[in-house]
């Protein structure tokens, strides 16, 4: 079985996919991290030659990115937490609409899910990288909703400009991610919308699962 999950930033994308992946014995893909594990070789290295496809195709061909106990390597440097910075997300947005970024991600991603079965989130998941998907969901909510739940997440205390500057980068990530012309983030043709502004996290999985059995139809 193979089951994709897309969204905007802070929609639950990960959280969720992690937590149906233990429920259905899948293996889970967080494609995501991916880009901000690519961000954050690009950022460390001074790296910004991105219009010179050619040039970036040839710096990326020795990245190493690997996954192991639910933690993200670059190279043999476990980067889990390094990437979680705003500002390596914003860098990830940014960067996902040159070619051979998404060219050198996409066929890691088609590679391994070809040996397994699979679940994984990410911006176009649905619509690119496994368009045969046997369930491929779009996973929303509003704004205001993506933005408290990202400070949580971060762990940052509440405040009305800490607010306001998670839900303006969010929505400039969302603008970005929509806009480019290079997979841009939309719903699969064949994609189902689950919007879970006012739905928790168990009530979420439990909809997805109802899906997949059959048992509820949006």
């Amino acid at each position: 079985m193979k089951i994709t999950i897309d969204g905007p930033s802070g929609a639950g994308k990960s959280t969720i996919a992690k937590l149906l992946a233990k429920k259905l014995n899948l293996t889970y893909l967080d494609t995501g991290t991916m880009y901000r594990a690519v961000a954050l070789y690009l950022l460390e290295n001074g790296y910004d030659n991105f219009e010179d496809e050619e040039c970036l195709k040839n710096y990326l061909n020795d990245i190493d990115i690997s996954f192991k106990d639910d933690k993200i390597y670059l190279f043999d440097r476990d980067i889990s937490s390094d990437i979680r910075m705003e500002k390596i997300g914003m860098i990830a947005s940014d960067i996902s609409k040159y070619i051979p970024v998404r060219e050198k991600l996409v066929d890691m991603q088609r590679d391994i899910a070809k040996k397994t079965d699979i679940i994984m989130d990410g911006r176009d998941t649905g619509t690119v990288v496994l368009k045969d998907a046997d369930y491929k969901f779009y996973l929303t909510a509003d704004v205001d909703k993506r933005a408290e739940r990202r400070l949580n997440q971060l762990g940052v205390e509440y405040t009305t400009d800490e607010f306001n500057k998670i839900k303006n980068d969010l929505s400039t990530r969302d603008y970005n991610d929509m806009n480019r012309k290079v997979s841009p983030l939309k719903v699969a043709d064949d994609g189902i919308i689950i919007d879970n502004t006012s739905l928790t996290i168990d009530e979420t999985i439990k909809k997805i699962i109802n899906i997949i059995e059959g048992k509820n139809v949006i």
